[in-house]
């Protein structure tokens, strides 16, 4: 009987893919949870981060601009 991709990332096959990648570290288990959700929730999960990064990203970009201001504003004192 073939196994489930569950099972694979659960108990992988000794010296695999997923065993090595297992052992490097990677979390299979955000694999396994993903591969529980439908399609559409993986989108509407992947939307939501990628907009995370972006605020982050954004708020980045103030952070440097009001240094930069300020170390104008000191510079011209």
């Amino acid at each position: 009987m073939a196994r489930t991709p569950e099972e694979k990332l659960r108990n992988p096959r000794p010296g695999g893919y997923i065993a090595e990648a297992r052992d490097y570290g990677i979390d299979l288990t955000q694999l396994i949870e993903n591969l529980r959700l439908t399609p559409a929730q993986r989108i509407k999960n992947n939307d939501g981060a990628v907009n995370s990064v972006r605020k982050i990203a954004e708020a980045v970009k103030r952070a440097k601009l009001l240094a930069k201001q300020k170390k104008s504003n000191v510079q011209s004192l």
